[in-house]
C-alpha cells in the first residue's frame, strides 16, 4: 500500500481529521509559546521570588463571567504616565496609574514597590483620585536621609498605620464614619453607604528631588490571568502553555524512538531466522515480562528524575511490543519474489532489511507512532504526579503532583486540578484518533 493511497484513506476519515486538527492547534500553543512567553518563565517555575506579586490560589478571571457580582481582579499597574516638574528650587517626578475599577466588592490589600537612586531625604506623596472627583491624600513621608548618591528599594503596604491615619483625617467627605475600615474599603468606597464605588481611578505618586524613580503597584485581588493561580502564586496559564511543547516532546521522541528501534530489531530478527531469532526473542520476552511502571519508579528513585533520563527509560520499555509485530510482518515479506531476487542479486542483508522489507512496514509503523505518542505522555504524568517526575519542567503531571501536595481538591481549588487534566486527554485523544485512523487505513481487516 503506497503513501498516496493512505492519504487518501486518511482524509476521508472524520476521527482522524479531528485528531489532526487537535494536533495543529496543540502544536501552535507549542509555538507560541516559545516564541511570545520568555524561557525565564519556566526556568523560574519553582523559584517563589519570581511570583511574589501574584495573588494566592486566585480563580481565573473569566469566572466572572458566570457571576452576577463581579470579583475583583488582581491588578498590577507597571505601566504609567510620567512628568517632570522642575522648580526653581526643587524638582519631582509624578507617576499616575490609571484603574478601572468594576468589582461589586472590596479589593484586597495594594502595595507600591518603588526603587530610587537619590542623596538627602526626598519626600514622596501618595494620592488617589476618585471617579466622584475627591481627591484623597494617602500618605506622605521622607525617604530616608543619605548623604551620597544611593539606590533605595522599598515597598509600602495599604495596611500602613500612616495611611490609615491620613485616610482617617479625611472622614468629612464621607456621611459615615469610617474609622472602623481599612485604607482600601476608604478609598474604593462611596461617601453616602459603605458600598463599592465603580469607575476610573487614578494613583498619583509624587517624590521631590531624585535622580531616578520607578515604581508599580499592585491592586490585589482574587481572580487573575486565564488559569488562575496555584498555591505558590504561580501564572497556572504560564505552567499549561510550557507543558504542551514538553509533553509532545516527551511523547514523539519516544515514540520515534521506540517504534523505530523496535521496528529494526523485529524486522532483523525475522529476517535472520534460525538461532539469531530465537535469541533475540527471548530478550524480547524477558523485557516484555519486565512490570515497566514500577520498574521506571525504582530507576527514578535509585539513579536520578531527569526528564531525559525518563524518557531514555520510556523508550527501553516502549519497543518491545513493536518488535514482535515487525517481526511477524518480516516473516511473511522475506518469502516474497523481490526479497529472493535481491538475494540472487547479492545485496547485502542490512541493504535487503532497510530497502526492502522496511519500506513495506512503514506505513504500520506510522500507525504505532501515533498510537505511541499518548502512552508516553501518561506514563510521565502518572510519574511526575507520584513526586518521581523532573520538577525544574512545569509538566501537566508536575502542576496536578503540586495540587495533591496542597489539598487542592479538598479546598475546591478546580482550576488547579482540571486544566491538565483535560490537556493530558485531549493530547492523547488527538494521536489516538490519528492512529486509529492511520491503522484502520493501513490494516486490510480494518478497511474492509
Amino acid at each position: 500500500m503506497d503513501y498516496t493511497e493512505i492519504k487518501a484513506g486518511f482524509t476521508k476519515s472524520r476521527i482522524g481529521l479531528a485528531g489532526l486538527a487537535m494536533l495543529a492547534c496543540l502544536v501552535a500553543a507549542s509555538i507560541v509559546t516559545i516564541s511570545a512567553i520568555p524561557v525565564d518563565t519556566y526556568k523560574q517555575w519553582n523559584n517563589p521570588a519570581r511570583w511574589t506579586e501574584l495573588p494566592k490560589s486566585a480563580q481565573p478571571e473569566w469566572v466572572n463571567w458566570f457571576l452576577s457580582k463581579k470579583i475583583p481582579e488582581h491588578k498590577i499597574l507597571d505601566s504609567s504616565n510620567i512628568t517632570l516638574r522642575q522648580g526653581q528650587t526643587e524638582s519631582a517626578i509624578i507617576q499616575r496609574f490609571d484603574v478601572d475599577y468594576t468589582s461589586d466588592y472590596f479589593p484586597g490589600e495594594f502595595l507600591l514597590n518603588f526603587n530610587s537612586e537619590y542623596s538627602g531625604s526626598p519626600i514622596l506623596q501618595i494620592s488617589v483620585i476618585r471617579p466622584d472627583g475627591i481627591t484623597l491624600k494617602v500618605l506622605s513621608s521622607s525617604l530616608p536621609y543619605s548623604d551620597h548618591k544611593a539606590d533605595y528599594f522599598d515597598k509600602i503596604f495599604s495596611t500602613n498605620e500612616s495611611i490609615k491615619k491620613n485616610l482617617r483625617l479625611q472622614s468629612d467627605y464621607f456621611a459615615y464614619p469610617i474609622h472602623e475600615y481599612s485604607a482600601k474599603e476608604i478609598i474604593f468606597a462611596k461617601t453616602d453607604r459603605h458600598e463599592t464605588l465603580k469607575g476610573k481611578y487614578e494613583f498619583v505618586i509624587a517624590v521631590s528631588d531624585v535622580d531616578v524613580f520607578d515604581s508599580k503597584i499592585v491592586l490585589s485581588g482574587k481572580v487573575f490571568g486565564l488559569a488562575g493561580t496555584d498555591e505558590l502564586r504561580r501564572d497556572l496559564a504560564i505552567g499549561l502553555l510550557w507543558g504542551t511543547p514538553i509533553a509532545l516532546f516527551i511523547g514523539i521522541v519516544v515514540a520515534f524512538g521506540s517504534v523505530i528501534s523496535g521496528l529494526v530489531f523485529g524486522v532483523y530478527a525475522g529476517y535472520k531466522g534460525g538461532n539469531t531469532d530465537e535469541s533475540m526473542m527471548r530478550l524480547n520476552d524477558v523485557i516484555y515480562a519486565l512490570p515497566a511502571l514500577p520498574f521506571l519508579i525504582i530507576l527514578s528513585v535509585t539513579t536520578s528524575n531527569s526528564i531525559f533520563l525518563m524518557i531514555g527509560f520510556l523508550m527501553i520499555f516502549g519497543w518491545v511490543g513493536v518488535a514482535k509485530v515487525s517481526r511477524s510482518m518480516a516473516l511473511q515479506i522475506k518469502t516474497r519474489q523481490f526479497v529472493d531476487a535481491a538475494k540472487t542479486m547479492g545485496q547485502k542483508d542490512s541493504k535487503i532489511i532497510f530497502r526492502h522489507i522496511i519500506p513495506q512496514i512503514m506505513p504500520y509503523a506510522l500507525a504505532s507512532i501515533a498510537i505511541s505518542v499518548p502512552a508516553a505522555i501518561t506514563t510521565e504524568a502518572g510519574l511526575s504526579f507520584l513526586g518521581l517526575g523532573d520538577p525544574t519542567y512545569p509538566t501537566w503531571g508536575q502542576i496536578l503532583h503540586d495540587a495533591k501536595s496542597h489539598g487542592a481538591a479538598a479546598r475546591g481549588l478546580w482550576w488547579w486540578i482540571i486544566p491538565p487534566g483535560v490537556m493530558v486527554a485531549i493530547t492523547g485523544l488527538a494521536f489516538v484518533f490519528i492512529g486509529n485512523s492511520l491503522e484502520s487505513t493501513v490494516n486490510p481487516k480494518l478497511r474492509r
